[in-house]
């Protein structure tokens, strides 16, 4: 094993770690239903430091935290199968779309970085949401109604994801600089 693919491991170990960190800490900040996801910085600063595949990596663990730390009990109560395969796919492409557009921006590490900020929390609320569609649509209906929501669609946006998404998106933009940063110590180490 070569020196770059031992500092590679250890890295994205050391991510792993603060992911899994995060996770239990952010299950106590909540906006609205769900627990924002502050994990999505470190899963940005991985996909672009270690690559698309790290990012994934990433953000399948972010997943299997999120699973088994009861962040998701309410939907595996109604399909267990769709539970796992929504929320480890969404952190997992979250993690690999990250990686993928800051690879794409890499001439322009301040836009690659943004963008990847960006694609990360907008994956994983997408993915979210598309389970959300395919999967749980019955129950969502009936909690849309149990919350006074008419309409499904608005319940799903604002109830469900809304504050969340924004809160996960403006901390990720907010904090961008300090990603890019973060990620020029790690190139420059390199």
């Amino acid at each position: 094993m070569t020196h770059e693919k031992t500092k590679n491991i250890a890295g994205v170990g050391i991510l792993m770690a603060i992911v899994i960190v995060l996770q239990l800490l952010g299950s106590f900040i909540r906006f609205g239903p769900f627990s924002i996801s502050l994990v999505l910085i470190p899963i940005v600063v991985g996909a672009a430091l270690y690559g698309p595949l790290a990012g994934g990596l990433l953000g399948f663990a972010f997943g299997l935290v999120v699973l088994l730390s009861g962040d998701a009990a309410a939907f595996l109560a109604v399909d267990i199968p769709g539970t796992i395969l929504t929320v480890l796919l969404k952190g997992t492409l979250a993690g690999v779309l990250a990686g993928v557009v800051y690879r794409l921006f890499k001439n322009s590490q301040t836009l690659g970085t943004v963008l990847s900020a960006i694609v990360c929390p907008v994956t994983n609320t997408g993915i979210f949401l598309l389970g959300c569609l395919l999967f749980f649509m019955p129950k969502i209906t009936e909690w849309a109604q149990g919350a006074g929501f008419e309409n499904v669609g608005r319940f799903m946006i604002v109830g469900l994801v809304g504050g969340n998404f924004l809160a996960e998106l403006l901390t990720n933009i907010i904090l961008a600089p300090i990603i890019l940063r973060i990620i020029q110590i790690g190139e420059n180490k390199s």
